[in-house]
């Protein structure tokens, strides 16, 4: 069956709570070669020494420059934009008409009126959306990730994380490097190229988030990795940095709230039904027929605390009617060893299988929700189960209600879908499972704790 746009796929296949559960699309795609060595090892790396991640090739780049840009933003995004310009980095953020999350990507301030917006498509295709119909007196031009994109990309984009990264750097530098702060940008130089740089630390380690032309890459690649060498530089390939957001606390997909309502239908009208929003997996426990149930308030992934009031944006009253509410926390769960060992060991005894749990990133849908409970209520959602192994320890991402989220406590996931799974390609026959879960602070790194994206 063929489809024009989301709004069509829904008028011709109806509830989406039901058809996005089993579309035959599984977790997000990094074009990004698996392991370069060992994706352990190179977890490690930003723990102990220092690793490479490339970001080059998975994230979608849209250029947007022009007077009416700062108008823009400030009216699609939660966050204040009073005092944005050049040189700073900015988390933006972005509801529906009902305050509920669309999703987030990361500004870099080019220029006083030039952004590149960076991440996940699909804040940069709301948008491009308005750049379109708003009126804006705004340009924009896209670079899609290498997974839609069969051209070389605009810029390469590296990042340098670990204990032994500014040595790193200030030797590629050629010289002292002063640190810009958090989010603030600066510059570095590196085989001769002066290149830009964002104070970036995702784990809370040193280092620097850079980027520069690609045809300038394999040279840039190719000095860090020679340079690298006295300081046990390695090379962090897709397994290890799909590691990066439970460990650091950033829950990289909510389902985005662009299904229902009214005010929406224009947005579901211009998406195509070929766009990562029609085909975006659910997965996990968690199942509803109201697809409103999977949806998030910026407070239950702890995006309160960024929302200013200072201006008129979409979601504005809606977040204005709840905001002394009773909210979800985000904490991280530590699973049990002993129930993630009877989850692994079941696979190999008969057919009481649980779903099988990929390491390092048991995910296996692009919107991964497990139920989280304490005795036979719902207390939650947990998402994102991830193995660390400088920590020996597996954890997820959660969001909780507030009357049970207190660090220590124990509540339980369900592990595995119901009634023996979904017709998810990537899903096999299985039986759900239960895995204790202790309620621990976000970022679970300790050397990230206090860490937060602003």
């Amino acid at each position: 069956m063929q489809f024009k746009s989301l709004q069509d796929k829904l008028d011709k296949l109806g509830n989406p709570a039901e058809f996005l559960r089993d579309v035959p699309v599984g977790a997000y795609q990094y074009p990004v070669q698996s392991e370069f060595t060992n994706w352990r090892d190179e977890h490690r790396s930003w723990r102990e020494d220092v690793g490479l991640l490339d970001q080059s090739l998975h994230m979608t780049d849209l250029y947007v420059e022009g007077p009416d840009l700062l108008r823009l933003l400030s009216e699609v995004g939660i966050n204040t934009f009073k005092n944005y310009s050049r040189n700073k980095g900015k988390q933006l953020v972005c509801c529906n008409h009902d305050g509920k999350l669309i999703g987030d990507m990361i500004l870099f301030g080019l220029e006083d009126l030039k952004v590149n917006i960076v991440g996940r498509p699909v804040v940069a295709n709301w948008i491009q959306f308005h750049c379109e119909t708003g009126g804006y007196d705004v340009h924009y031009e896209r670079d899609e990730r290498l997974v839609n994109n069969p051209q070389p990309r605009k810029t390469y984009r590296f990042e340098l994380q670990g204990p032994k990264a500014w040595p790193l750097l200030e030797k590629l530098n050629g010289g002292p490097l002063e640190k810009p702060g958090f989010f603030k940008m600066g510059e570095i130089q590196i085989a001769g190229r002066r290149i830009r740089a964002l104070g970036h630390s995702f784990a809370g380690a040193p280092g620097l988030e850079f980027w520069g032309p690609w045809e300038e890459r394999d040279e840039v690649r190719n000095a860090i990795i020679e340079a690298g060498k006295e300081f046990n530089l390695r090379l962090v390939g897709g397994r290890a940095y799909g590691i990066c957001a439970a460990e650091a606390g950033w829950i990289p997909s909510p389902l985005q709230a662009i299904y229902t309502g009214e005010s929406m239908r224009a947005y579901r009208e211009w998406l195509p039904a070929t766009s990562f929003e029609a085909n975006a997996s659910i997965g996990g426990s968690f199942v509803s027929k109201q697809i409103e149930d999977y949806y998030f308030s910026p407070w239950d992934l702890d995006y309160g605390r960024i929302i200013n009031f200072d201006h008129d944006f979409i979601g504005r009253a809606a977040l204005e009617r709840v905001k002394d509410e009773p909210h979800r926390q985000k904490v991280s769960l530590e699973w049990h060893p002993d129930d993630v060992l009877a989850v692994q060991s079941s696979i190999l005894h008969g057919n009481d299988n649980g779903k099988f749990m990929e390491m390092p990133n048991a995910h296996y849908a692009a919107h991964p929700y497990d139920m989280v409970v304490k005795g036979n209520e719902l207390v939650g959602i947990s998402t994102y189960p991830t193995y660390l192994p400088a920590d020996h320890q597996w954890v997820s991402l959660a969001t909780l209600d507030k009357a049970v989220a207190e660090f220590g406590n124990e509540v339980t996931v369900i592990w595995g879908e119901p009634d023996g799974g979904s017709s998810k390609p990537g899903v096999e026959r299985h039986v759900q499972k239960t895995i204790r879960a202790t309620i621990r602070p976000w970022p679970y790194a300790k050397q990230a704790q206090g860490y937060r994206t602003m």
